[in-house]
């Protein structure tokens, strides 16, 4: 089951989540956070197989700050305005916004112990929440852009994380995800490398690669399997 939820954030901002429930009791939740094209078909199929895994998945809007209902394709057109709204939404006074993805982990927590993914910007933003919020027990960033960033990489999680990165991606050099690994090799930090390019999990970019989408799913599941059950 599907639905269409109302979060409101510890400043008073509300704004809307794709919910997908499991047909069984839950094992916990999964907050889905979006790449720079917003809660679009390839987010709400991401979490509806959260929802077949047995989590309750949870995908908030996070551009709803900045613009309602988006939901873009993978157009270069799309491109671009996608980045403007990562743009503009990374210009937000800190912590941006964080605010709504602690309350969808909130809300998420009503089910059980919470983890989140994310996706391009979603995976960004999922290393911060794991490095700010202490109310997750599990994230796995998927290709953050700005991740491997010296200011980014320099955070601490507060929780296991497994990050996944595509060694053809040329928003995000070999090089950077190479030491990103190797600086957070002693706290808890799984690092994969994928032969993958920037996007690959999504079945509807031409970088798709099954392959590598299949094992970090595989890999993530196990992840969460271990961390979010009990």
């Amino acid at each position: 089951m599907t639905t269409s939820l109302q979060l409101t954030a510890a400043d008073g901002f509300s704004f809307p989540a794709y919910v997908a429930h499991p047909t069984s009791q839950p094992k916990g939740a999964v907050v889905v956070l979006q790449e720079i094209f917003g809660v679009n078909s390839h987010i709400r199929s991401i979490a509806d197989g959260y929802a077949a895994q047995g989590y309750v998945a949870i995908a908030p809007a996070t551009f709803h700050r900045l613009q309602a209902d988006v939901n873009l394709g993978y157009t270069q057109e799309d491109i671009a305005a996608g980045v403007a709204l990562k743009a503009s939404a990374e210009a937000l006074p800190v912590p941006g916004v964080l605010r709504d993805v602690a309350a969808a982990v909130a809300h998420g927590a009503q089910f059980g112990k919470v983890g989140v993914v994310g996706y391009c910007w979603g995976g960004l933003l999922t290393w911060r929440a794991a490095c700010t919020l202490g109310s997750i027990h599990a994230a796995v960033p998927y290709y953050g852009g700005g991740m491997t960033s010296a200011a980014e990489a320099a955070r601490k999680p507060l929780c296991p994380v497994v990050a996944h990165f595509g060694d053809q991606d040329h928003s995000i050099p070999l090089d950077g995800a190479v030491a990103f690994q190797k600086a957070h090799a002693d706290d808890g930090v799984q690092v994969h490398i994928y032969a993958a390019q920037h996007g690959f999990n999504c079945d509807q970019r031409g970088s798709f690669n099954q392959a590598a989408a299949d094992l970090a799913r595989a890999r993530t599941l196990a992840f969460f399997g271990q961390y979010l059950s009990g």
